[in-house]
């Protein structure tokens, strides 16, 4: 582990600033019970942190009302309490070739089960969907627009202010999956014309595994698809109405806000635009180094303009994991590969036959020395790949 150089940040963050593991462990030992349920000390102290993560997090991504910050386990638990709140039979989807399977499946779940139509937008050679692509794409009966704002795979930022522009012009919902920029590119509800963001803890936003994020713009209802309970007004036979109970139901993992509320803090402290030009500075550097090795293949990456510090490449003639095995193994390099759990992106850029990509994703924790040795590790294989043609 010391000498592991970890480029998987796509995946998760890692490690976290030593302030999250801090602020976490001493919250939990101290008020680690269950928020909102009791009036003893402990209880308020653990609710208050949560009222307090709600209106942060509201802040930051300039929602309308704390309460309308909903905490979900992860991304995906998020985006199916959006997509099987807002979708019914009939209605129509607008979404892209980029997303992550949190949106695919439960898209197609609805195609299958509830005749459901979903149209997937493709995207340009950059990584880019075209805003006027999506507004060819309006039907009668179109009822959410759901985009990733930046791919996981070939690390393209959508431009979700001019989707966003069209949507409401259109007037359907607009949902981003923002787990790849939340924490690391600026993102304003309002003037991206946002509805609904969902997103993950455990990247950018510097917490721990099992904890997510859900905005809803107020005047936007979300049908509720689970009940149980909420610790407020037990007597009621049916899940509550009101945010953020409508959207919450069970215990919250308070050890993951506790863990959201001090990525705030580190992030605050660093400055989004700090961290973000830190990992493109290193991006930059790994794209131009591959390029120079002969028999490697780059996607997506002829310009890093709205672009995240996520790459992927692939070694002619070296299947994916096998890459990714020799730079584990030889190099002590973690890295992704694989479909990245995005197979319409492989679809599209032709790498499905190949078992997907290599995928380093840089983070705030890297440094040029990761860098040097990665392009080693790829000059490694493409060597041994060399040897085997």
């Amino acid at each position: 582990m010391e000498n592991l150089i970890y480029l998987d940040n796509a995946a998760t963050a890692w490690p976290k600033p030593p302030h999250v593991y801090d602020f976490m462990t001493e919250f939990y030992r101290n008020s680690g019970v269950n928020p909102g349920r009791s009036g003893f000390d402990m209880a308020i102290s653990a609710g208050d942190l949560v009222e307090k993560t709600r209106e942060r997090l509201m802040k930051f991504f300039n929602g309308d009302l704390p309460e309308r910050t909903i905490f979900t386990y992860n991304a995906t638990d998020g985006l199916n309490l959006i997509i099987n709140g807002i979708v019914g039979a009939g209605d129509h989807v607008i979404t892209t070739m980029l997303e992550h399977n949190s949106v695919i499946r439960p898209l197609n779940h609805l195609k299958r089960d509830h005749n459901v139509e979903v149209t997937y937008l493709p995207f340009d050679e950059g990584g880019f969907v075209d805003p006027q692509d999506v507004a060819g794409a309006f039907q009668p009966n179109t009822k959410l627009v759901i985009v990733n704002h930046g791919s996981n795979v070939i690390g393209s930022i959508q431009d979700v202010e001019a989707i966003g522009k069209v949507v409401k012009e259109k007037g359907a919902l607009f949902a981003i999956d923002a787990s790849q920029t939340a924490g690391v590119i600026p993102i304003d509800m309002k003037k991206m014309h946002i509805d609904i963001l969902a997103t993950t803890g455990h990247k950018a936003l510097m917490g721990p595994t099992g904890i997510g994020v859900v905005i809803v713009r107020d005047g936007i209802d979300i049908n509720i698809t689970r009940a149980g309970g909420t610790g407020v007004r037990s007597a009621y036979p049916y899940h509550l109405d009101e945010y953020p109970y409508r959207l919450e139901a069970g215990t919250l993992n308070l050890m993951g806000i506790a863990g959201l509320w001090a990525g705030q803090d580190w992030i605050d402290e660093t400055g989004i635009l700090n961290i973000r030009a830190h990992e493109m500075k290193l991006a930059q550097k790994l794209v131009d180094g591959a390029r120079s090795i002969q028999g490697v293949t780059l996607y997506g990456v002829d310009s890093l303009e709205n672009h995240l510090s996520t790459i992927s490449v692939n070694v002619d003639g070296v299947e994916a994991l096998n890459s990714g095995i020799m730079l584990d193994v030889d190099h002590s390099i973690a890295v992704r590969t694989g479909l990245q759990c995005a197979p319409l992106v492989h679809e599209h850029i032709g790498t499905t036959e190949l078992h997907g990509t290599v995928r380093f994703s840089i983070g705030a924790f890297n440094t040029e020395a990761h860098i040097d040795a990665a392009l080693k590790g790829l000059e490694a294989v493409q060597s041994v790949a060399a040897k085997i043609r």
